[in-house]
């Protein structure tokens, strides 16, 4: 995404190295490597996700460390601000690792549940930081990278931003606060998004309350080298200010009337129904996107929007996504729509059951119980 020239760098606790090859972690200067590189420049500590083959999509390692160094430097008086990006010209993070989840959910594993726990600490984290955390949200922003970006302080997009939840597809629920951040969106649009599993522009992300700043990707290494040569970055959101530009027209703000109209249907049903019968050709689109996905996983989406919107923090979000994801984890739809997608890539998913009306809504109740190792807790220590 960006390549700068770093001071100082020490390779992340719990992190595997390897040889630099490109981005932050073979720049001039540089004297360790890992799949987060860490860095204090001037008064800023920078994480650098750095598995550009892989969109710098997260494993449990990569959480873990990027969960220390904040620890840290929260502590530390030398460090005034965080700044996270991604490593390679693709995007900030793709996510979690699907094929992970796949393995798990085929072998009765349970390691993506420990993952998903450190995941959501890390997600709640971010957004009590004391410090300014300053996301650089270049390019794709996927599922967890939308979890370590979004829930902090100064978010920047650009024009490459590619932003979306897209778990229905899968067979999974929006999760990493994405459930809070989805229902607090501007009217249905958080719903339209989640249920279509449709990507955000930069315009899109600004518009929906998920970013704060559209710099130009070309201005991105002079914002990094102005962040990372004060003497003070404890104001972030000055400098980025100095770079900012007026963004493109959102396409998710223009669709705002067909969209509140057709997603404020009571179920998953008719919403499809609003949506046919509305006549502009994008929300008949989005129908054909919707009809794609799991039956199970739209409706308990729908379910856990609507309970986020009354919930009281983001804490409570993420307590009610463990207990998704950790039911999802033994669904039949989570095999099937990785394989699906990840694995096999027919892109012909057999979802059980196959239909909207066969979703029970005891199966649907089932997701949100208490799972019996018990509810997500805070990170001791």
């Amino acid at each position: 995404m960006t390549q700068t020239p770093e001071t100082s760098q020490t390779p992340v606790p719990g992190a595997p190295g390897a040889p630099a090859t490109n981005g932050p972690a073979g720049a001039a200067g540089a004297s360790g490597t890992s799949e987060v590189v860490r860095v204090v420049r001037g008064r800023v500590g920078r994480l650098t996700l750095n598995r550009p083959k892989a969109i710098n999509a997260l494993s449990h390692p990569m959480v873990d460390a990027m969960d220390a160094a904040l620890r840290d430097w929260e502590h530390d008086d030398q460090v005034d601000a965080v700044l996270v990006d991604g490593a390679g010209e693709r995007g900030l993070c793709a996510g979690g690792d699907i094929r992970s989840f796949h393995a798990d959910a085929c072998s009765g594993g349970t390691g993506s549940l420990g993952f998903w726990a450190d995941e959501y600490r890390l997600n709640h984290r971010i957004s009590t930081y004391p410090k300014p955390y300053i996301a650089l949200m270049d390019g794709i922003v996927m599922g967890g990278g939308v979890g370590i970006s979004a829930h902090g302080g100064v978010r920047v997009v650009t024009e490459h931003t590619r932003l979306a939840m897209p778990e229905v597809g899968i067979g999974l629920v929006p999760d990493v606060g994405g459930t809070w951040l989805l229902a607090r969106m501007p009217g249905e649009s958080g719903t339209h998004a989640a249920l279509t599993a449709g990507h955000l522009s930069g315009a899109d992300a600004l518009y929906a309350g998920l970013a704060d700043h559209y710099v130009p990707s070309e201005r991105l290494p002079a914002l990094i080298d102005a962040l990372t040569a004060t003497t003070d970055a404890g104001n972030p959101a000055k400098i980025v200010e100095e770079f900012t530009v007026v963004p493109p027209p959102s396409a998710l703000e223009a669709n705002a009337g067909w969209i509140d109209a057709c997603y404020g249907a009571p179920t998953v049903e008719a919403i499809l129904a609003r949506l046919r019968e509305h006549g502009d050709p994008a929300a008949a689109a989005a129908a054909t996107e919707i009809e794609g996905m799991s039956p199970t996983a739209l409706t308990v989406t729908l379910r856990a929007l609507r309970a986020a919107a009354g919930l009281p923090d983001l804490w409570a979000a993420l307590v009610t996504e463990f207990r998704v994801s950790g039911a999802s984890l033994r669904s039949h739809d989570l095999r099937e729509g990785i394989r699906a997608q990840i694995i096999d890539k027919d892109r012909s998913p057999r979802w059980n059951p196959p239909a909207l009306a066969e979703v029970s809504q005891e199966q649907v109740s089932a997701f949100f119980a208490v799972p019996p190792t018990g509810d997500l807790r805070p990170r001791q220590g």
